[in-house]
């Protein structure tokens, strides 16, 4: 059985989904992803150079941080964690991107928030649909957004479940 969240989703292609809440983007997140990355680029981790050198001004997130929050803000927005197993409900699995462009950057201590909507929603085996999400990026205040997307997800749940496991026995 789907879990309700899933369940409805054939009959809201072409309507929004859901929202994030707003997220701050500091400069201890951006030194924790240049960190995890090995990217020490002074565009994004070093304010005094971003001063003299940077047509920003300040350092911005990297773009990568930005997409990487997805699945965060994706949690609050479609309320992915409410699942309990593959057999009373099901999980998401990333399945990638068919469009993604990352359209302004986001200065640190800005906020940003997501919004999703439904694209496509198919099942494409028995217990495995293929959903492709329109995401939108917002920054506060901003009129352009961050980023734009169409994201493709698996939703699993008990018979594409045991085919995944027995495939990676």
């Amino acid at each position: 059985m789907l879990q309700p969240a899933i369940a409805n989703l054939a009959s809201r292609i072409g309507q929004p989904i859901g929202s994030s809440d707003w997220y701050l983007i500091d400069q201890a997140r951006i030194d924790a992803f240049a960190k995890v990355t090995d990217d020490p680029d002074p565009m994004h981790v070093d304010p005094d150079w971003c001063a003299r050198e940077s047509p920003f001004r300040t350092t911005i997130a990297f773009g990568f941080l930005t997409v990487s929050l997805l699945t965060h803000l994706s949690h609050q927005a479609l309320g992915w964690l409410s699942s309990t197993g593959a057999d009373d409900g099901g999980y998401a699995l990333n399945y990638g991107f068919d469009y993604l462009r990352l359209i302004e950057p986001v200065p640190v201590n800005s906020r940003i928030r997501a919004h999703f909507g439904l694209r496509e929603f198919a099942e494409v085996r028995p217990g495995e649909y293929r959903c492709c999400y329109d995401v939108t990026v917002e920054i506060e205040g901003r009129e352009r957004p961050a980023l734009v997307a169409h994201w493709l997800g698996m939703w699993v749940t008990g018979d594409g479940h045991r085919r995944i496991v027995a495939k990676h026995q």
